[in-house]
Order: C-alpha cells, then structure tokens, then sequence
C-alpha cells in the first residue's frame, strides 16, 4: 500500500511540476533508449531531412510532370516552362522552383497499388503496406512499422536537447486527427514517436505551446518543484529501479528542453530577417519550413512539415475545381516555400547534408472528371529530392504520355523511402528493434543510386 501511495505521489508532484503537462509531451516523447548501439552507416551524407508531405495528393501533371501533347481531356489548363535547366520543364504554376531546377532531381515514376489516402500516407511515410485492416481507411496501430522519424529516433537518438524527429504544423490527416496511420514510431513504441505540435492556435515560428510551463508556474517554481521531485526519487527503496530511472529520465529530458536556450531558439523566427520570412511566405506552411530550417542547424535528424490537412479550405484532394485551387491556392505558398527552403539551405553551405524530399499519398488521375477534378492515383506520381548527395537537375524515370503508369525506370515508394535512409547514410541490412527487442528491416526497397553523386 504504502508503496502504490509513493508511486502516485511521485507521478501526481512530477505531472503538477509542469513538466510533462507544460510541455504536451507524455514520457513517450521524452525518453530515448540508445538501445541499438553503433549503426552501420553507408550510402549518401545528409545529416538531416526535412520530409514535405503534400496532404491529399497532389497532380503531378500540374506540378512536375506537365503532358502538353496529350489531348484536352488529360492536358489540362497550365503549360510547362523551362527551367535553370536545359531540357528540363515542369508546370508553370511552379515558377521559382523552375529557377532552382539544378537544385533538386524529379522521379517522375513513382507508384504504388492503392489510391485510398490512409495507404498512400503509410506507405510514403515507412515505405512499407500496412497490416490488414477491417472496412475503411487503416487506422493505426501499433503493429505498423515505424514512420521514417521514428526510426531515425530510435538508430541516432537525441541531440542538443531536442528529439531526433520533429513533426509540424498539423497531423497528416483528416480533420488534423490521428487517423492515418505511418506517424509514428509503431512496433518500435511510444518512446520513438516523433515530438508532434499539432495545436490549431499555434503560429508556427513562434514557442509553442507545449514548450511554456502552466501560466501560474515560473521557472523558478518549477525548479523548485523538479528538485522536490529529485529527493522524492532519491529513496530508492520506495519504487523499483526500473521506474525510478523513467522518472528521473523524463524530469532530466523535460528540464532540458525547457532549460535550454537552443532548444527553445530553434522553434522561434523572431531573429531572422523580416525578409527572409517573407520569402519564405508568412503562413503556416512557409513558416513551418524555416523553422524546419533552423531544427536542421540544431541537429534534429528527420522534420516532417505537411501541408493543411485534408478537409480544410486548402488541401491537394482536388476531385473538384482543381485547376482553380491549385492557381489560387496551393501551388504559390508551396512554391515560394519550397524554393526558398532549397535557396537559404543552400546559401549557409547546410544542402550538401541536407536532404529535402517532398511527396504525397499519389498523383492524381490522367482524365480530368465532370466536376473539373482529378481523382486518386497511385499508378504513377512525381516525387522531388534535393541535397544530402543528390545530383540536382535530374529527371528520372518517366511517365506514359497521359501521366497513367510509368514508361521507364519504375521507382515503387519503398524504393523512394529506401532513397531517403540512403541518403541518410543507412545501408542496405539496417535493423531497428521492435517492443519485444526483436530485430526488424529498417526497409526492404533498393535506393536510387544512380541520383547520387557518388551512386
């Protein structure tokens, strides 16, 4: 009795102290085995990746894989444009990421076998099918192999007082909910889940709101109330072993965080110029790819910044007005953005070791529908990378003349994800450890070699 009564003193003082609940992150997300030991390492030289996810799908005919001698029914209304690259076009509603062409290579043969959003997502996100499911969209589990962040937590741990993998601004999802699965750490457990900061009233480029004690609780009191919790865990006696080092792991964690000034610095864009914010675009996609940026200089491994969730008032699921939205809606933010993200990274010598991938659930369907739309399509869809090694200005692979299947040099999305761990530096044979201490494939797909500088 007396120790279940010490165990929820200790829980209840450590919760009251602000830690856990000021800084919306859970012990999962906080503490971080370094079980795996020394990771074989090969391949490319990308410290980092920066993961642009463009929720819903977006058309690759209207973004990187224009077909203007299709007829009008798959065509579309936009026309290519060239690029810094001779022979080189993509659409024109992509005009300065056409002037940074020799910066990023385009597979325009990426496929998969499903055009349901929740596969799609799970498979760009792990490079793996997920388990059956019951009737629907999958949901999540934990026995789906982990997000590309998740694992990257797990092989390299946390750095800097930051986790190793970042997610932001929203869930990729439906209505910003956890509903899709490939978000998470999966069989490797909650502990390697991603930091996520998904709050709808959070701008980002500012603290968020999981990082500030409870109002009523200074520093000074936390403090306070954090070495209070250090002499309750200092009688050993009381509790396990085990939980006594979770706890004390998690008080050690949350007080750096909030401790460090470079941990709270990374998130905030109040010091950079105010030009640079605006190239950039201020909205939240633009200012979630400079924050993305600077996580980069503070060393966390793997950032995921997707666009607006499904069901906004802006989302790539355009079964209707498309041409419309992705003129008006979509494609500006995300070109300034992108563009901008691939110019600073590259100005502060950080593009080399680097990687920016951008991708989404599929492509969109070659016939345009009666609602001015395009649907679902998995068959074929155009995937970007740039930096960490990759050989900028190259177009691989090809789709077929109405952009419905690949014609050459077919890429399968675990091959993309594969692409991804490469240019991280993991070779081929990487294991990660699930729950239970068994080892797992990192991925199972064979990279793109022939984007690399080096192969």
């Amino acid at each position: 009795m007396a120790q279940d009564q010490h165990r929820q003193m200790l829980r209840r003082t450590f919760l009251q102290a602000g830690s856990l609940a000021g800084l919306g992150l859970g012990l999962s997300d906080l503490l971080m085995a370094r079980e795996t030991g020394q990771v074989k390492r090969s391949g490319g030289r990308a410290k980092s990746c920066i993961l642009l996810f463009a929720t819903g799908g977006p058309a690759h005919q209207e973004t990187f894989d224009p077909k203007p001698a299709a007829d009008s029914a798959v065509r579309g209304e936009y026309d290519p444009i060239a690029t810094s690259v001779p022979g080189m076009q993509i659409c024109e509603l992509l005009p300065m990421m056409a002037q940074n062409a020799h910066r990023y290579s385009i597979i325009r043969s990426t496929y998969h076998d499903s055009g349901t959003h929740g596969v799609g997502v799970h498979f760009n996100m792990t490079g793996q099918q997920h388990a059956p499911r019951r009737s629907g969209e999958p949901q999540v589990s934990r026995l789906d192999p982990p997000c590309i962040g998740g694992a990257i937590r797990q092989l390299r741990g946390d750095r800097n007082g930051l986790p190793a993998s970042v997610h932001l601004p929203v869930r990729i999802g439906d209505q910003n909910n956890f509903r899709w699965g490939g978000q998470h750490a999966g069989y490797l457990g909650s502990k390697f889940d991603p930091l996520t900061l998904i709050d709808e009233k959070w701008l980002p480029g500012t603290l968020p709101p999981a990082f500030m004690p409870h109002k009523e609780i200074g520093m000074e009191r936390f403090a306070q109330r954090a070495e209070l919790l250090g002499q309750l865990t200092g009688n050993r006696r009381a509790l396990p072993s085990e939980e006594i080092a979770v706890y004390e792991t998690a008080q050690q964690r949350a007080m750096s965080v909030l401790e460090s000034s470079s941990a709270w610095e990374s998130f905030l864009i109040e010091k950079e110029k105010r030009s640079t914010i605006e190239r950039y675009g201020d909205n939240k996609f633009g200012r979630s790819c400079l924050v993305a940026r600077r996580l980069v200089e503070a060393g966390v491994g793997l950032i995921t910044v997707p666009w607006m969730y499904l069901h906004s008032t802006k989302n790539f699921d355009t079964h209707n007005n498309h041409f419309k939205l992705m003129k008006d809606l979509l494609m500006p933010p995300v070109d300034q953005a992108f563009s901008a993200l691939l110019e600073d990274l590259d100005d502060r010598g950080l593009l080399d070791e680097t990687l920016v991938a951008w991708t989404g659930e599929f492509g969109r369907t070659p016939k345009i529908n009666k609602n001015a739309g395009r649907d679902h399509w998995g068959n074929v869809y155009s995937t970007v990378l740039a930096g960490g090694g990759i050989s900028g200005g190259q177009v691989y692979g090809s789709s077929d003349k109405v952009a419905g299947e690949p014609a050459d040099n077919p890429v399968h999305t675990t091959d993309f994800v594969t692409t991804i761990y490469h240019a991280l530096g993991y070779a081929d044979g990487t294991m990660v450890y699930d729950m239970g201490g068994r080892p797992r494939p990192l991925v199972e797909g064979k990279p793109v070699r022939a984007l690399f500088t080096s192969g």
